[in-house]
């Protein structure tokens, strides 16, 4: 069985963190950033672990990558994921897609997620990042997770990524951001 180790491409392209903070590694044909440092590392397996759990049991529907200035607290960036569940009753492995249709999938929004940060403004100041999940009321959380607002950014722009579907779920992606005066 493959480990499983979180990458944190967003978090280093957006310069959230150090380049000595990771490594690069090929995944689904694509050169990735995989972090390294044990801390984050520990923190992105945990969120990851809760993650797949409500995938499997379909109780998801947003995942956000919310990436804040440290000083003011205003966001700057939103990155949405919406995760449609209800065709896990629907797909088998018998009808899901190949793993290399999926993987496929996965390496075309790779490079996307890569791709978007050069029309993203730099940022410049010193940033950190908050993960929310969207699960319906009686999802089972981790008792460290709690409730907080959208974080939603004020007059800020949008850009759609492309959809990706494994078979099992539907994900559909945005970047919000705040404009730069």
């Amino acid at each position: 069985m493959a480990t499983r180790r979180p990458h944190g491409s967003i978090l280093f392209q957006r310069g959230l963190y150090d380049e000595t903070y990771f490594s690069r590694e090929k995944r689904y044909g694509l050169p990735l950033m995989i972090t390294k440092d044990k801390e984050l590392k520990d923190y992105l397996r945990k969120v990851t672990s809760s993650l797949e759990g409500w995938l499997a049991a379909g109780t998801i529907s947003h995942v956000v990558l919310v990436i804040e200035d440290v000083e003011t607290k205003d966001v700057i960036e939103r990155w949405q994921f919406n995760i449609d569940c209800e065709k896990i009753q629907e797909t088998t492995p018998q009808n899901a897609p190949p793993l290399k249709k999926i993987q496929e999938g996965i390496r075309n929004l790779m490079r996307q997620l890569v791709s978007s940060v050069s029309f993203l403004p730099v940022i410049e100041t010193k940033c950190d990042f908050d993960l929310l999940f969207y699960t319906e009321k009686d999802a089972e959380r981790p008792a460290s997770m709690r409730m907080t607002d959208e974080r939603l950014i004020e007059g800020g722009q949008d850009v759609a990524l492309r959809d990706f579907n494994t078979g099992y779920h539907k994900v559909e992606g945005k970047i919000s951001y705040k404009c730069i005066e």
